[in-house]
């Protein structure tokens, strides 16, 4: 059983790596000074962390990239990290409770 704070950590970062994905797609469509309402959420609560990560981030990248790039360690984090600490090996994809627990909600929805 995995702890619950491990989860509560994992589902922050998770959902932190997403929003960070999610900024990067919707850049495809839209500007980041867009009027856009969803898109002014993921720059509104994305900016921070992007800024955060501002001193390791290469000068070259721009727009989306730069989010892919900072949603990138947090993946790294979670994905290696993590079960490290726990003293576990590499859990696999599906071992992070947020996508799992996603995954398990879709597959009753459907079956």
């Amino acid at each position: 059983m995995i702890p619950t704070w491990i989860i509560v950590i994992d589902y922050i970062l998770g959902m932190i790596m997403w929003t960070l994905i999610g900024r990067a797609a919707m850049n495809i469509f839209q500007r980041e000074d867009s009027t856009f309402f969803f898109m002014r959420v993921f720059v509104k609560y994305t900016n921070p962390i992007i800024k955060l990560f501002k001193p390791i981030t290469p000068s070259f990248l721009f727009g989306g990239f730069i989010a892919l790039y900072v949603a990138w360690f947090f993946y790294l984090f979670r994905f290696y990290a993590m079960p490290y600490l726990l003293g576990y090996d590499v859990w696999g994809m599906l071992a992070f409770p947020l996508e799992s627990d996603f995954s398990k909600q879709l597959y009753q929805l459907f079956n």
